[in-house]
């Protein structure tokens, strides 16, 4: 845990060009949650409790989606470069801030352990800055770190910028954009900064040539964990950044008893909780904060957001559910359809292309296949024959149907709601039910059958 005097300042202004997005890039989703979601996250669990972000195209889009989180916000406006960015969070840093740290919001997956090394690193040398670097087989378009002969660094070189000098093209150790900054230092060096004669950019490493001019000293950490540390930048950069978390999400799930069958193919988010010897088969993607239980079998291609399935749950092949509960040892499938707010009681049994919305299914019950029930409380007990529905919807408004206890609904049944089956009441085949059917009767409205000649066409007429 890092000491409460440090403010972390995260970057997050910028619109992010080489995305080709109208979003704000730190928006832009990972497994289902922003970006820089993430960052703080690492931040929080690390004990900082004062974290500013800078925020500058489409602020208030940003600041809508991180209002949960405790964070303090300025506006960068214009944009005029990451040194400008710092030099418009200072205002907010308190005065008894030790240290500063400076991140990327769009190199979001950085460990606390990477962190907490740059930050001991720089206490320990007491630096006025310390960076964080890798070493990358192309440097791309990351900045240069430059060093001297005794391999003390002088200065980090924006690539944009040295466009005309191959010796600095050619370095291979890049700046990862996290920093750690001595404050004092910080507030004073800030309005020294040039800007750039080609971009017109104030760049905060910068800072670098003002910390060496005034003997204090510059340390870089060299980190060896690739992965985590560079940027996003682009569409590519963003589909790897969701492989990375993805398989760590899925390693420590199976570190905990969970089999995946194929956890290449599996999409877990991260605020997923998933119990010991539940198995998940390929193509499943679970989402939201949802919970699923011990002993539980996943089948092939599911697709689960924000619900809860107790211990023993079986969901066989190409099932959703949405925000809906599983009671424990339900069996639903394959192809069923929980829409929002269904709740399977224990044991419930839901077939092949049944679709459930805004229900309760009590215990027992079972609804093999071909159903729909919406807006309904179905009792215990109560089996519900294939081709049934609830006609739910007048037009206007929504209805609720009332089965009740050990009733029987015959197939190909419409159960006009508003409407109350009685406990162990019988729905005949084929009916319209449009009247309460009292408990212990049977409920049937059919017309007549009646048996006619057949007409015969092209053919002459038996003698």
């Amino acid at each position: 845990m890092l000491n409460d005097k440090i403010t972390a300042v995260i970057l997050a202004a910028g619109q992010g060009t080489r995305m080709k997005s109208s979003h704000p890039k730190v928006l832009h989703q990972i497994l289902g949650r922003p970006m820089i979601a993430y960052l703080l996250d690492t931040l929080i669990n690390l004990g900082i409790e004062d974290i500013l972000v800078v925020v500058g195209y489409q602020a208030e889009k940003v600041q809508e989606a991180l209002k949960d989180y405790p964070v303090r916000f300025v506006v960068q406006e214009p944009q005029l470069g990451t040194g400008h960015a710092v030099q418009v969070a200072m205002v907010a840093v308190p005065p008894e801030a030790g240290d500063v740290l400076v991140l990327c919001g769009d190199a979001p997956l950085i460990s606390r352990e990477s962190i907490n090394a740059l930050h001991q690193m720089h206490k320990n040398h007491q630096a006025a800055v310390t960076i964080q670097t890798v070493v990358l087989p192309d440097g791309l378009h990351y900045g240069r770190v430059v060093r001297d002969d005794a391999g003390r660094v002088t200065a980090v070189l924006q690539s944009k910028d040295s466009v005309d000098r191959p010796e600095i093209l050619a370095i291979r150790e890049i700046n990862t954009g996290a920093y750690c900054f001595d404050t004092p230092f910080l507030r004073d060096a800030l309005d020294r900064i040039p800007k750039s004669p080609v971009t017109g950019e104030i760049y905060l490493t910068d800072l670098i040539h003002i910390a060496r001019e005034q003997g204090r000293a510059v340390e870089a950490l060299i980190d060896q964990n690739l992965e985590d540390l560079l940027g996003i930048n682009s569409r590519a950069e963003l589909a790897a950044a969701t492989q990375t978390v993805k398989r760590k999400i899925n390693a420590r799930h199976m570190d905990q008893g969970v089999t995946l069958v194929d956890p290449e193919t599996n999409y877990i988010e991260s605020l997923v909780t998933i119990g010991r010897d539940t198995v998940i088969y390929p193509n499943v993607y679970i989402q939201g904060r949802t919970v699923i239980g011990e002993n539980c079998v996943i089948e092939a291609s599911v697709k689960i957001v924000d619900s809860t399935l107790e211990n023993d749950v079986h969901v066989k092949m190409g099932c959703v559910v949405t925000q809906s509960r599983l009671g424990a040892g339900v069996d639903i499938g394959p192809f069923a359809h929980l829409r929002p707010l269904s709740d399977l009681r224990q044991g419930v049994h839901v077939g092949n292309f049944v679709e459930v919305k805004k229900s309760v299914l009590h215990e027992g019950v079972k609804a093999g296949h071909l159903t729909y029930l919406g807006d309904a409380e179905v009792g215990a007990g109560t089996n519900v024959g294939a081709g049934t529905i609830t006609c739910n919807y007048d037009g206007v408004k929504k209805h609720q149907t009332i089965i009740e206890e050990g009733a029987f609904i015959g197939s190909n049944t419409a159960l006009v709601a508003p409407v109350t089956i009685g406990a162990g009441a019988y729905v005949g085949a084929g009916s319209t039910i449009t009247k309460d059917v009292p408990p212990g009767k049977l409920g049937i409205s059919r017309a007549r059958q009646v048996n006619l000649e057949r007409r015969l066409i092209g053919k002459k007429k038996e003698e």
